[in-house]
């Protein structure tokens, strides 16, 4: 059974602070299939080291106390310092529909420019076509595509090798879009 909608209170924005960072991982684990999509997945040790970063580009949105929504954002994108990276964003089921997307993008953005970017990438799966609409809708244009190439390993029963797409696989983040990528 679904969560009922909460009733529209006012959400508040603060920047990600280390009382956030469960909420953060496990409300991204809830919205993103990693199984499906191993390159969505975070590790704490990742999200937490945004807290260091210099400039704060990294929000929540927040009903009371509940995380409704977060954006990981940073400044430099691979060999470009003067780029920022919307890495990462992800808004409760509950929250959906009431522009909590749209507040935290414009807000990184925002930020990022602020903090001396002169562009903002960010990267969306293929199939997700919601955040691709989000992002359109947020002045985002698609530039490039990328695709993920997988090569499965022979599995060695004595190695413990593990298919590349086997959901018990560790995961790491990856900081590309996989646009073909099938398991």
């Amino acid at each position: 059974m679904a969560d009922a909608p909460p009733p529209p209170g006012e959400l508040t924005l603060r920047p990600l602070g280390f009382e956030h960072l469960a909420a953060v991982l496990d409300l991204g684990h809830r919205v993103y299939d990693t199984d499906a999509m191993p390159y969505t997945g975070w590790s704490l040790s990742a999200v937490a080291g945004h807290l260091d970063a210099p400039d704060p580009a990294c929000l929540v949105m927040l009903d009371g106390d509940r995380v409704a929504g977060f954006v990981l954002g940073s400044l430099s994108f691979e060999q470009r310092a003067d780029w920022g990276y919307l890495e990462w964003i992800a808004v409760d089921p509950a929250f959906q529909g009431r522009g909590v997307a749209s507040r935290l993008v414009k807000e990184c953005c925002a930020r990022l420019a602020a903090a001396g970017a002169v562009c903002v990438v960010t990267d969306v799966e293929r199939r997700n076509t919601a955040s691709a609409a989000l992002m359109r809708r947020n002045g985002f244009a698609e530039e490039a595509a990328v695709s993920l190439f997988v090569r499965p390993l022979a599995e060695d029963p004595g190695s413990g090798a593990r298919r590349a797409g086997d959901a018990r696989a560790p995961r790491r983040h990856l900081t590309r879009a996989a646009a073909d990528w099938m398991p």
